[in-house]
């Protein structure tokens, strides 16, 4: 729900918990009278980077004045808490309207990041005049301010959501115009041809031709190419896996727990000489340069014969982490001859499976022959080398990599797939001799589309499906 502009929102915008500093945040019209209901600033002092200085502190009322900021402005000072005299110490940051994240006169309350504190501070600025913000209610204003387009608001829970520093770096990009530039472009592009062909056709009478064909062929051509590339850089994004699953497998005892923990850098799973001792996958998400992948332990492949109710369920869930999996390990002893099940599964050729020989700081005794990353989890060897093939499998499942932010892709893959289709048409119009009035209808629905991906076109029900993702305070 958009609620109204001129009401005072408040919440808190640092993380949750305890911490040595809170925030609370500030914004709209009303922000400077109701900071003044419960604000107080310490005597002498100056506002740092204001151009005057504060008056000396008093009691709570008309005498307490703040100044209404022409820039970012700090200020020492106090919150009263109740009505007993208890005060808060906290650094009160203003941000002008026109130079704020939201574009309207915004606060932020730096105090004690203790969650009761924080909760008394909002219960006095509700009382103040202020209310609760609703999720994303900040990042909302400033996208109806003008102050971002839509895909840099999904860009800010971009960089609060991402998980490598890959991602961090796309939603970066998109938050500086990444994204918005390219699209406003081709926008204002349409926009003048469509103007042209507009007046072309309400002068028709005059013989007034204010762009030749050729003209139009090659700006509809340009434009066309242009979201045909943004399109299939959010398919791309749309369709790509963030994070790729590699599922440890091998027959009981061949040293899987073992690697497993090594790749960890830490014990995850209980390793022990006795056959069977992983009854269940485990699962552990790591980051290799920017790359996600989630390692899975899977439960050592034995024999139907053997196997007791736990034992079987544990084999198929193993199977089924396998079967779901980018890329398979399979752990070979370097110890022991092959067995028949390892000999079967070698003779199947996958190109999703890597062999390991594991326990080569062991003395050898497999009859195995053929590529295969040698590794040691007591001393480490091979497992740099064996991160390296992980990671070139896992860039490789995951598709091209686009510079966009999953959300924006998919919200916007539609859009620019309708945005092409229609400058398509209106090109090839263009190129047959078509009339200026279909090749206009063209541009029209195109520039409909292209606005629905940067906001210049919404609806409450877009808006509610962007901005819902986000926390309060944000």
């Amino acid at each position: 729900m958009i609620h109204s502009l001129e009401e005072t929102i408040a919440a808190v915008c640092s993380p949750p918990g305890g911490a040595a500093r809170g925030i609370v945040r500030l914004s709209g019209p009303g922000v400077i009278d109701c900071l003044k209901r419960v604000f107080r600033s310490e005597p002498d002092q100056r506002a740092h980077g204001a151009t005057r200085s504060l008056p000396e502190a008093g009691p709570l009322g008309p005498a307490a004045q703040l100044p209404l900021p022409r820039r970012a402005t700090v200020v020492d000072g106090s919150i009263q808490l109740d009505g007993h005299g208890r005060r808060l110490p906290c650094e009160l940051y203003l941000w002008p309207a026109g130079k704020s994240y939201t574009g309207q006169m915004t606060a932020e309350i730096h105090t004690l990041g203790s969650p009761p504190l924080l909760e008394a501070l909002l219960q006095r600025l509700f009382q103040a005049g202020a209310r609760l913000a609703e999720p994303g209610e900040f990042t909302l204003r400033a996208f109806l301010c003008n102050r971002i387009d839509l895909t840099q608001a999904e860009a800010v829970l971009g960089v609060i959501d991402a998980a490598t520093p890959r991602q961090f770096q796309v939603a970066l990009n998109q938050l500086a115009g990444g994204l918005a530039r390219p699209l406003r472009r081709v926008r204002d592009c349409l926009l003048d041809l469509l103007a042209d062909l507009e007046a072309g056709l309400d002068f028709a009478d005059e013989d007034l031709e204010l762009l030749g064909p050729s003209q139009i062929q090659r700006q509809l051509a340009e434009a066309a190419e242009t979201v045909a590339a943004l399109r299939d850089q959010m398919a791309r994004r749309g369709v790509a896996s963030p994070t790729s699953r590699v599922a440890i497998i091998g027959w009981p005892n061949t040293g899987k727990s073992s690697l497993f923990n090594a790749l960890l850098g830490r014990a995850g799973a209980i390793v022990s000489d006795q056959a069977g001792t992983t009854r269940d996958y485990l699962t552990a998400e790591l980051d290799l340069d920017g790359v996600r992948v989630v390692l899975v332990d899977t439960a050592g492949v034995e024999p139907a014969s053997r196997l007791d109710p736990v034992t079987g369920a544990a084999q198929a869930a193993g199977a089924e982490q396998a079967a779901t999996a980018q890329l398979r390990l399979l752990c070979i002893d370097s110890t022991r001859p092959l067995n028949g099940w390892e000999r079967a599964e070698l003779r199947l050729r996958q190109a999703d499976r890597l062999i390991v020989l594991t326990k080569c700081d062991l003395p050898p005794g497999t009859d195995f022959q053929g590529p295969a990353v040698a590794t040691s989890s007591l001393t480490g060897h091979g497992l740099q080398s064996l991160w390296g093939r992980i990671r070139e499998a896992a860039v490789l499942a995951s598709g091209p990599q686009a510079d966009v932010v999953a959300a924006t892709a998919r919200r916007c893959t539609h859009s620019l797939r309708l945005a092409a289709a229609c400058l398509d048409r209106a090109a090839a119009l263009a190129r047959e001799g078509g009339a200026d009035e279909l090749v206009a209808s063209e541009i029209r629905v195109a520039l409909d589309e292209l606005g629905q991906v940067v906001g210049a076109v919404y609806t409450e029900d877009l808006l509610d499906r962007v901005f819902s993702r986000f926390c309060i305070g944000k």
